[in-house]
């Protein structure tokens, strides 16, 4: 009978803490994804970019929020949970019952196992698959509308043998204005350059062939050998601009340190010594990998104790103590991040701490509130009031 009723107890608040898991993992997701809309909306207007591989991009970029969303999401379903159940006063009818604060946290671990367990799968494989993705969809959306790829005042190199600037795109004529190329396609003894006031770019995606066509320019010639200069002007010029060195260069670029697998990181830490400089950097990443997923269970002990002490008309108050714990812990981590890479202290504290101290101060407080004594902060708030 006992067993019966605890196993009542134990769906009783999973159900309670499932739901707002849900709600908090979508809005935190959108708010996350908001960061990207303007770029979104950047690219509809201006490059006509198809709404498949937006929504694709938008599909990748998600494992990387979801690795801080869902400890976020874990912590605030719990304290949501925690806050109903002692605004209703059904704490007060479980202990009755007899059930102790301890065992009603019982349920709470195996809900944060089953979210840690989701991070460790976000930051092991799902992060490094949508990064990847998302580099080579970038590399097709530049490939299918060049003008998308090509930056503004900025020196765009990715051409085999050309160097292409561009002072101002024209999104609704696709002409490219103040265009200065350095064109070294030709003898190493021989430099091109090429200035014109304004062009026009269109050739075959498919094959990544693209062809520059440039009205009312110069092209200036430099022998560097006999130091001699030829200057020609010139009303309409068309020059290729090969995009299969750029493609293949992004492709095999060595992957960054998010990109990579369990399996890479531990092979680039083991091959490396600490004096290489990106030694920290990836001893970081890979405690990184497991130290987040954690905090789901260290944040989701310490939303316990701060939703049982908040009485009603202390919610919003509770949810807010809620966040500004999150973000204490991403500053603490951050932290970490800064003071690791730069080998103040090893990796391993930097990004370990922040979940021994949340998580023992949870612990503190459960121990409190289970033993019935008042919070500091509570108390603190009712002599403010």
């Amino acid at each position: 009978m006992h067993m019966r009723i605890n196993t009542i107890i134990n769906r009783y608040i999973l159900k309670e803490m499932f739901f707002p898991f849900i709600i908090n993992l979508f809005f935190f997701t959108f708010v996350f994804l908001m960061a990207r809309i303007l770029d979104i909306t950047n690219l509809i207007v201006n490059y006509k970019i198809s709404v498949v591989y937006l929504l694709l991009l938008l599909a990748y970029s998600i494992p990387d929020f979801l690795v801080f969303v869902i400890p976020m999401a874990i912590m605030m379903s719990v304290l949501l949970t925690f806050l109903k159940l002692s605004n209703d006063n059904e704490i007060l009818a479980l202990k009755a019952s007899g059930a102790s604060l301890y065992r009603m946290t019982v349920p709470v671990l195996f809900f944060c196992l089953a979210g840690c367990l989701l991070t460790v799968f976000m930051t092991v494989w799902g992060m490094p698959w949508g990064r990847t993705a998302f580099k080579e969809m970038t590399v097709r959306v530049a490939t299918s509308n060049l003008n998308a790829g090509i930056q503004e005042r900025k020196f765009n190199d990715r051409f085999k043998g050309v160097v292409l600037y561009v002072g101002n795109i024209d999104k609704s004529h696709g002409m490219l204005r103040n265009v200065f190329i350095e064109d070294s396609r030709a003898k190493s003894t021989l430099a091109t350059s090429i200035v014109a006031p304004e062009g026009r770019l269109f050739g075959d995606p498919g094959e990544l062939i693209f062809q520059l066509r440039l009205f009312n320019g110069i092209i200036s010639q430099v022998e560097l050998k006999n130091r001699s200069v030829h200057t020609i002007s010139f009303d309409t010029y068309d020059i290729k601009l090969d995009l299969k060195g750029a493609a293949s260069q992004i492709k095999k670029a060595s992957k960054g340190k998010k990109e990579m697998s369990l399996g890479e990181l531990r092979r680039y830490i083991r091959q490396s010594n600490p004096e290489d400089d990106h030694y920290y950097e990836m001893l970081l990443e890979l405690h990184r990998k497991f130290s987040i997923p954690f905090a789901c269970l260290a944040l989701g002990i310490l939303a316990v104790p701060l939703g049982i002490q908040s009485q009603k008309r202390q919610t919003s108050s509770g949810l807010g103590t809620g966040l500004i714990f999150f973000l204490l812990y991403y500053m603490l981590l951050s932290a970490g991040l800064i003071f690791g890479e730069s080998g103040i202290y090893p990796p391993l504290i930097g990004m370990w701490a922040p979940n021994v101290i949340f998580g023992g101060i949870g612990i503190y407080l459960l121990v409190r509130v289970a033993g019935e004594r008042p919070i500091k902060i509570t108390v603190f708030r009712q002599r403010q009031s």
